[in-house]
């Protein structure tokens, strides 16, 4: 069958399709994800089961192929909209533009990610992943670039707008949900917005992963390590893969595990080593497990991304006390400013 005559006859951009063959009581059956217009594989995959376990095999492949179309189609589409003449945007592209700005989480990229989602609401002022991202940038500008209170204000303001909108979309409403509780610290709207977005699409990688660290700020190990284990078989490069490793770390502080919770961190460091939050929780990690001159260094490169850090507003962010105490011990120890 011919993939681009499938997409123009259906008018789809991408076309999923697969293949079964058995041998004896084994079944292989292969699936792949394909741009119908190019003929380019995006993704491709294969599930081994026999007949006996048929229905898990069924759920195996539906939870992989609907966590995996996500974030595919979402890499090519930001692909597909650089294309596209800056005179012929819709609110959509300019959103798709303003996505890898957003991976870095630090405020020189979000400033840039922030003026393509302005511009994408002034077209479309009830676009919710465009609010929920633009809270996002509002939430960096505050943790990372000051502390001033008007990144609290503008970003509660857009991400309360995503949750208000209806929308089902399950990436929105987690990135709302992150932002709801690091500028609000409102506990129970941020993981009813998780578990919403988990209600429309149980296998969103996102939900997650930002569910899982809010988890993780309660201290609610089981949760938030379950959810951090499950996402990155869904979508092995999501942009908040770093959360895979920053709730287990959490996880890992609060029962005194403290030589996995650094492992945990450095691996975190090397997925987004511009990232100034995590060079913070290695760092104390470090301090709390009594390996403080191996925490100077990982100190020095926290200051350098961020010179302006102040350990107060990030400690609002920790919603169990135990593991608050754990980290202002540590930030005391390393002489971070309050």
């Amino acid at each position: 069958m011919d993939i681009r005559q499938v997409g123009r006859e259906h008018g789809a951009r991408y076309v999923l399709e697969g293949g079964v063959r058995k041998g004896g009581n084994r079944r292989r059956i292969t699936a792949q994800l394909i741009e119908a217009e190019t003929g380019a594989h995006l993704w491709a995959d294969k599930f081994d089961g026999g007949l006996d376990d048929l229905f898990d095999l069924q759920d195996q492949i539906t939870e992989r192929v609907v966590g995996v179309i996500e974030p595919s189609v979402r890499r090519s589409e930001i692909e597909r909209s650089r294309r596209k003449r800056p005179d012929n945007l819709s609110a959509y592209d300019l959103y798709l533009r303003a996505l890898p700005h957003m991976a870095s989480a630090m405020p020189t990229e979000a400033r840039v990610a922030a003026r393509l989602l302005e511009d994408a609401l002034r077209l479309d002022p009830n676009f919710a992943p465009a609010h929920a991202e633009l809270a996002h940038c509002h939430e960096i500008f505050f943790l990372r670039a000051g502390f001033d209170p008007a990144g609290i204000n503008a970003g509660r303001k857009h991400a309360e707008a995503a949750l208000a909108s209806g929308t089902d979309d399950a990436s929105a409403l987690s990135a709302a949900a992150f932002v709801i509780w690091n500028l609000g610290q409102d506990f129970e709207t941020a993981v009813g917005a998780i578990e919403r977005a988990l209600s429309f699409n149980p296998s969103c990688a996102s939900a997650l992963l930002l569910g899982g660290f809010i988890y993780a700020m309660d201290a609610n190990t089981v949760v938030a390590t379950a959810y951090a284990r499950r996402a990155p078989r869904l979508s092995p490069f999501d942009p908040f893969a770093i959360m895979a490793y920053l709730a287990p770390g959490a996880s890992a502080v609060f029962e005194d595990h403290y030589e996995e919770a650094i492992s945990l961190y450095a691996k975190a460091v090397q997925l987004n080593p511009r990232f100034s939050s995590l060079y913070a929780c290695h760092a104390a990690a470090l301090t709390l497990a009594g390996r403080v001159e191996d925490a100077k260094p990982v100190l020095r490169k926290l200051l350098e991304l961020e010179p302006a850090i102040r350990s107060g507003p990030m400690m609002q962010i920790v919603r169990n006390p135990v593991l608050a105490g754990k980290f202002q011990a540590a930030a005391r120890l390393l002489v971070l400013p309050e």
